[in-house]
Formats: C-alpha cells, sequence, structure tokens
C-alpha cells in the first residue's frame, strides 16, 4: 500500500514537497538572490526593492555597444531604434494592468508621474476642490497632493480628507469606504488612494471604488506601486481615470527604475485636457518639424515629456520578458499559496510558544491582499527583525511596530518560506 502520509507543515520536507510541485520554480534560477554566509538569504523585500534578472545585463549591452557602434544612429538603425524604444513594452505592460496597449506608456520617475497626472486630474472648481486618500498614505503621495492643493491656492487642511478604518482597527472596510463617498459626494474633485496599502498590504476594491467615486461626480486615480506585479488588475474594465506605478518593487526593473502611467481612453484622445506638455508627447508626425503649439500623441503617450531613458528602458524590457513567459495570472496563485503558508506558519507558531503573540494586520481574505504580510509582535519586534536580519532574512522593519514579509513568487518559493519560520522561532526563542 503506498504512504498517503503528509509531513506536517512545520517541516523542511513538507515545503520542500510544494516546491517540487511548483510549476514556477524554475524563475528562481533567473535571478541573483544575496548571500548569506555563502547560501541565498530568505529575500522577503520585493515590495522595496526586486531582484536583478540573470537577463538584465544582456540587454543593457546591447543598447552599450549599439551606442558605441552607432553612435546617433542608434536613435533610428540600433535593434530597437531608440526614437521608439517605449513602445515594444506596452504589450507586455498592458498584460500586467488590465489595459490597452495605447493607454499604457513607461516614462519618468514614480512621483514626476503622479504631478503630471493630478496637473490633468485634479481641477478644483467651486465646491469641489477635495482629494478624498486612504489614511497613512505613503509620503510620497501625501507630500506631492498637498503641495498641488497648495498650488492651486487651497488650505490642504480642508482640502484633503481620509477614509478612516472603524475604531480600534487597521484594514478599511467598503462599506464605510463608500459611506465616506456619498458623505463628500458634491464637494470631492478626485478620489487619489494606493491600489495596496504599503504598511498594512491591503488590496483595497479597485473597482467599487472607482464606481462609487464616479456616482459621486468625481474623478478616481491610483499609485499602484504596491499592486503591479503583485495582484490582479484591469484598470480599463473597472474604468479607472488614470493610475501610476514604480518598477523597481513587484516588477524588478532596477533601483530608481522607470516609472508607468495608465490613463482611460476615454480621456486619452481628450486634446482639451490641460497637461504640462513636452516634445517626447507631441504627435510623433510632426514632431521633427519643430513646429509651434502642442499636439498631443493619442492615448497614455501624450503624456510623455522627454526622450525614452534607453538603457534604464532596456532593464524593465528584461524583467517584462519574463513576466510575459511566467503569466500573472500563474504568479497570483503561487502568490496566494507561498503567503497562505507563511501566514500558516505564522499562526503554528503561536500555538508552540506563548512568549510572544505574533499578529498580521493584513487581511485575511486573499482577494484583499497581495504577497506580503505586515507582522506586529506584541513584544520586542525590533529585537526579533534584528534577529532576523543578522539571520540571513531580509525583510523590512516599519515604524512603529511594523515587520513587513514579501514572499514574491517569481524567485521565492516555499522552503524560503520554511526558513523564515524556523529563524523567527529561534528570535523569539534568544529574545524572551
Amino acid at each position: 500500500m503506498v504512504s498517503t502520509n503528509t509531513p506536517p507543515i512545520n517541516t523542511i520536507s513538507y515545503a520542500e514537497s510544494l516546491d517540487n510541485s511548483d510549476n514556477l520554480s524554475g524563475f528562481r534560477e533567473r535571478f541573483y538572490l544575496p548571500l548569506h554566509n555563502g547560501e541565498p538569504c530568505v529575500y522577503f523585500c520585493g515590495n522595496s526593492l526586486g531582484l536583478q534578472p540573470k537577463s538584465l545585463s544582456t540587454y543593457v549591452d546591447k543598447d552599450l555597444n549599439q551606442w558605441k557602434d552607432l553612435g546617433v544612429e542608434g536613435h533610428f538603425k540600433s535593434e530597437t531604434p531608440w526614437l521608439t524604444a517605449h513602445k515594444p513594452l506596452a504589450p507586455s505592460i498592458a498584460k500586467i494592468v488590465g489595459a490597452l496597449e495605447s493607454e499604457v506608456v513607461a516614462m519618468n520617475t514614480l512621483t514626476v508621474n503622479l504631478h503630471l497626472m493630478m496637473v490633468s486630474f485634479y481641477r478644483p472648481k467651486g465646491k469641489r476642490f477635495k482629494i478624498l486618500m486612504e489614511p497613512g498614505a505613503f509620503p510620497s503621495d501625501q507630500y506631492a497632493v498637498e503641495s498641488q492643493v497648495k498650488f492651486h491656492g487651497l488650505d490642504p487642511k480642508e482640502a484633503i480628507i481620509t477614509f478612516e478604518p472603524k475604531e480600534g482597527e487597521e484594514i478599511l472596510d467598503l462599506e464605510e469606504m463608500i459611506n465616506t463617498i456619498q458623505q463628500h459626494k458634491d464637494e470631492l474633485a478626485l478620489i487619489l488612494m494606493g491600489g495596496v496599502n504599503y504598511y498594512t498590504g491591503q488590496y483595497f476594491p479597485l473597482k467599487e471604488i472607482t464606481e462609487a467615486g464616479h456616482r459621486a461626480g468625481a474623478l478616481v486615480g491610483f499609485d499602484l506601486a504596491h499592486a503591479v506585479g503583485n495582484v490582479p488588475l484591469q484598470l480599463h474594465n473597472w474604468n479607472v481615470d488614470f493610475a501610476v506605478w514604480c518598477t523597481y518593487k513587484y516588477l524588478n526593473s532596477s533601483p530608481g527604475g522607470i516609472s508607468g502611467i495608465f490613463v482611460h481612453e476615454k480621456h486619452g484622445n481628450n486634446k482639451d485636457i490641460p497637461r504640462f506638455a513636452g516634445w517626447w508627447g507631441h504627435n510623433e508626425e510632426e514632431r521633427f518639424l519643430m513646429k509651434e503649439g502642442f499636439i498631443p500623441m493619442h492615448g497614455a503617450e501624450g503624456w510623455q515629456l522627454s526622450n525614452v531613458p534607453v538603457l534604464i528602458m532596456a532593464a524593465h524590457k528584461a524583467s517584462l520578458d519574463i513576466f510575459d513567459e511566467a503569466g500573472m495570472h500563474r504568479l497570483i496563485a503561487k502568490s496566494r499559496k507561498l503567503t497562505g503558508y507563511l501566514e500558516s506558519l505564522v499562526e503554528l507558531l503561536n500555538k508552540e510558544q506563548d512568549k510572544i503573540d505574533i499578529s498580521s494586520i493584513t487581511p485575511k481574505d486573499i482577494e484583499a491582499r497581495g504577497c506580503q504580510l505586515s507582522l506586529v509582535l506584541s513584544i520586542h519586534g525590533k529585537l526579533a527583525f534584528k534577529y532576523l536580519s543578522e539571520n540571513g532574512v531580509v525583510a523590512d522593519w516599519r515604524e512603529p511596530n511594523v515587520i513587513r514579509v514579501a514572499p514574491v513568487p517569481l524567485y521565492n518559493n516555499f522552503t524560503d518560506v520554511f526558513k523564515f519560520y524556523r529563524i523567527l522561532k529561534d528570535a523569539i526563542e534568544n529574545i524572551s
């Protein structure tokens, strides 16, 4: 008789059995993993900076060599002409964010793009001048919004309002969010929030927020820095007005790498929308005629300012090609298994010891989170984080008391999750 016994989940053999049945396991070998004592770290920090694809140097070297061999002619004669180097990326980006190819473009950096979008989509008028945000939004979003409000001569204390969680909770409730939108429906000019909150890891219900915002007469945009490449997105079908994101987190496209924007097609071909214009957003058929008078290109490309940063774009292309091969559906499925396994081991660790309680402020609902869990230890959180860091775990500490861990499906495996559990267990034994 064949044994059907399954090893306990807190054993290396159980983790290895999950890795053996993982159809994405081979992608781990395509990334450079930092080492600790000669062995790969448990790298759970892809929500801050993704790892380098091993193919990246090939992509960048190709453009370096074409620059060396062709000089300025590389704009026209290189294998991928630099003049239009952003265009081949659009199909891959569109698949990741659920958009039409004409609705997306890679350009600039995240906060620059956020400002550009607010120039076009935050247009306060009369009593409709308020911006609704999530509480504790990432500082760059807070600063950008505050400065835009001041630019219009308004007081941020009056113009910026926030959703608020129920008392004693970290997670925002959909019903409460919709009620807040309704409460301010006559005053809202814009709803602007993250797709996934950087601190709690909550994936907000973007479709429902967009629908409620539009019913209230507001425009709706999202900062997808922690969502893109992490959670399922359908920006076009959800009728989102605009979105921005970075590519250096889950998209692994180099530190401070290129950003991206989404502009829904209903806005993309509207030449009357105010915008800060640049040469590269001008009608490409007439761009080199050097005429006065800005005529925007159709779609998201009409918001471009400057010519393409070719080497940074090459790094982005290296990662996007991997995403094309892996597929977002498969990545999300594995992500949910990895994060679920991590959650189960943390719950088990609570039962195995009674010295320190470990809780998560990230939603338990897999539809309401990506691959991040934000863990809170009842005591000695910083000491535990220090122990983790000194023993080969790369995670992230956020004040006042959160350890953010993000098992990324492209390069993390179930054995990484088990190792994290074992090292955290050792940390608790050592510090308590």
